[in-house]
């Protein structure tokens, strides 16, 4: 079917590929609302687009999208998440470095099935404050181990006794007692915890709940049965996790270019964190900050490369092709591009920098393709759509704003008028800042409010679902994009699209118009 790929004349002239259309465009810069994709010939259905992507040797993914390493967005609950559905979380740095050894070990220790650190509540609520607990921190679930002050398990509170006509029996009474709750020593789960977990399942019709013990009656973990039967089929499943040689889940962490007091650089500290973060099974070590084209970030870049020759590394941000070929020559694996694109970040109104994102992407491929680096595009992306034009000339998306208000975001809950909000900041925002993210933008974090000028805000996401929920919608209309493009894999989408420039009545047409919406999209 090749003839049916090769455009007719006139398309040629209207619908360009990206090495006529941008240089032709070089006088403006262009963002995804000022483009739109041209459709081919296709014979491919859309759910049979691979998006599949690898972005260094030893971190391939099989969905193109990074969870932003934000303080309100990702740590060890998204990244899990995100590793689940075959793409990448990054753990910020905002929190002690013990603490980040934590989050990592959480990803990298999770057994899918097995819930780590599950739930729980005490003898002493009432059915009534289990239920207000579902209310207010929205708990899909309504079954809850319950451990007594010591942290040992004392019962099983079953969801068919969380009920109103309950409410007011203590937990005490209305558990199952702990001699009759079905559990298993940590140590009996080994060298398979899966396959021992679904062959108790097999064993016990009727039982979906089976709680993993310490030897002091501690609890560890807890599995169950509808974990089991998804990852059963995860061997057919479209998008699979992504996972390390060793089959856990990846993930990754922000470094930051830490200073000693004199100003330079800690190569100590930041070697040591690095291998700790190393030893405890990072898959990949990301130096963010806000001006990646910087002696600070390029020497972080090659002190760590020295260090760990075959550690896959992330950069940034940048906005040019000289910035990659700096990254490169330093070490980095993949380049961040963005300089102020994001729904929260105010670097271009208050330092007066920065690329609009299609164009910054466009001259960050031509120096990538040399070097044999791989781009990551990170802000600015509301909808699929970006992301499908991002795709074209990125290997991978970072996403902040389109996460920050899922249940597994690390941001505050608040309710306004009814309705719930997450935290979601920037981490050029004064409290980021204050925080820890103050070297991202070239202060100190001792800097006071009057030294260190905020080059980000602090908003509210509305609360959304799962993860699972929003990238299965993200995922599907890159597919649906592909298909439109006949783009059977991300190569072939990078390869065969073609551009035009949209007039504002253009971008106005592209979207409901003229008509009152009765339910929102999700795309």
């Amino acid at each position: 079917m090749a003839a049916e790929q090769n455009p007719s004349d006139t398309d040629s002239q209207f619908y360009l590929p990206a090495d006529t259309f941008f240089p032709r465009h070089a006088d403006i810069g262009l963002t995804y609302d000022d483009v739109t994709l041209a459709t081919l010939y296709s014979d491919i259905l859309p759910r049979d687009a691979v998006l599949d992507t690898s972005l260094a040797e030893g971190l391939d993914l099989h969905l193109p999208i990074v969870s932003a390493d934000m303080d309100t967005v990702t740590e060890h609950r998204m990244a899990i998440a995100m590793a689940l559905n075959g793409g990448l979380g990054l753990i910020h740095y905002n929190m002690t470095e013990k603490q980040q050894l934590k989050e990592v070990s959480r990803v990298k220790n999770h057994v899918h099935g097995l819930i780590q650190e599950p739930i729980t509540v005490t003898p002493d609520l009432s059915v009534g404050d289990v239920l207000e607990i579902i209310e207010d921190r929205r708990y899909t679930f309504s079954t809850f181990p319950v451990v007594d002050g010591n942290g040992r398990l004392s019962g099983l509170l079953s969801g068919s006794v969380v009920k109103p006509r309950y409410a007011d029996r203590h937990v005490a009474e209305a558990a199952i007692p702990r001699d009759k709750v079905h559990t298993i020593k940590q140590k009996d789960l080994d060298p398979d915890p899966i396959k021992v977990a679904d062959r108790f399942f097999t064993d016990h019709p009727g039982i979906n709940k089976l709680l993993v013990m310490d030897d002091d009656d501690r609890l560890h973990g807890l599995f169950t049965l509808s974990d089991l039967e998804r990852i059963t089929q995860e061997a057919s499943a479209q998008f699979k996790p992504a996972r390390d040689g060793l089959f856990q889940l990846l993930c990754g962490a922000a470094i930051s270019a830490t200073r000693t007091k004199s100003g330079d650089l800690d190569r100590d500290r930041i070697v040591n964190h690095v291998g700790a973060l190393v030893d405890r099974g990072v898959d990949v070590a990301a130096v963010s900050t806000a001006h990646g084209h910087s002696a600070g970030v390029g020497d972080t870049v090659r002190l760590i490369r020295d260090a760990f020759p075959a550690l896959p590394i992330i950069a940034g941000n940048v906005t040019s092709g000289a910035g990659v070929e700096y990254l490169a020559a330093a070490g980095a694996n993949s380049i961040k591009i963005g300089q102020g694109p994001g729904s929260i970040c105010t670097t271009r109104v208050v330092a007066g920098v920065g690329i609009p994102q299609l164009t910054a992407l466009y001259t960050a491929a031509q120096s990538a393709r040399s070097k044999g680096v791989t781009l990551l595009a990170d802000g600015g992306i509301t909808k699929s759509g970006d992301i499908v034009k991002a795709l074209t000339l990125a290997d991978g998306i970072i996403c902040g704003g389109l996460l920050a208000g899922c249940q597994e975001s690390p941001g505050d809950i608040v309710e306004i008028s009814g309705k719930r909000y997450k935290q979601y900041r920037g981490m050029g925002s004064l409290a980021a800042m204050k925080a820890g993210s103050a070297a991202r933008y070239g202060h100190s974090n001792k800097d006071t409010t009057r030294k260190a000028t905020a080059e980000g805000v602090e908003a509210l996401k509305e609360v959304s679902g799962s993860v699972d929920q929003t990238v299965q919608q993200l995922a599907g209309g890159i597919q649906s994009g592909m298909g439109y493009l006949g783009a059977t894999n991300l190569e072939a989408l990078r390869s065969q699209a073609r551009y035009i420039r949209l007039s504002p009545a253009g971008l106005h047409e592209s979207k409901p118009h003229d008509v009152i919406e009765v339910k929102a999209t999700q795309a």
